[in-house]
């Protein structure tokens, strides 16, 4: 599978444990960096970029790695067509792909042992879309909200 991925410093060494860990387990990853350690860089165009690949490459995973792990998921939620989810547990990983469908998964580097965020990431690739009715209703109202911006109708008592 390819996997996009990008970080900011604070996601720096997680990332490259991912990049090393998910290539020698056969994935085609795309590293949208950073390429070096920089103490004050910004997340945003490595997260925009990693989501973007994503985007356009159809059948692609995102991972998204910073201090938290939230302000990663926000950018990488800004690109059309991506819905990126923060996981904290194998659960929520899990249950990110299961019901959501979610195509980007975003960890905290300081929030989680390496080999806890690598279990989110593992989990996350390995879990397939459940396509149940209801979670792609769901999935399709937000969908239309991100095309037209129109509120889906409120449910009638």
């Amino acid at each position: 599978m390819r996997v996009h991925i990008g970080s900011d410093h604070a996601g720096y060494e997680l990332k490259n444990h991912i990049v090393q860990h998910l290539t020698s387990a056969g994935h085609d990853v795309v590293d949208h960096g950073p390429a070096v350690y920089d103490a004050v860089d910004d997340y945003p165009p490595f997260c925009l970029r990693a989501a973007e690949g994503v985007v356009k490459d159809e059948g692609s995973l995102g991972i998204v790695i910073g201090g938290s792990g939230n302000g990663e998921q926000m950018a990488a939620n800004k690109v059309k067509g991506v819905r990126a989810a923060l996981a904290w547990s194998t659960e929520t990983a899990e249950l990110s792909r299961l019901h959501n469908n979610a195509n980007v998964v975003s960890v905290g580097a300081r929030m989680h042992s390496e080999d806890e965020a690598t279990g989110f990431v593992d989990t996350f690739l390995a879990t397939d879309y459940s396509g149940e009715d209801r979670h792609t209703r769901r999935i399709d109202m937000l969908t239309a909200y991100e095309e037209t911006g129109e509120l889906p109708p409120l449910p009638s008592s």
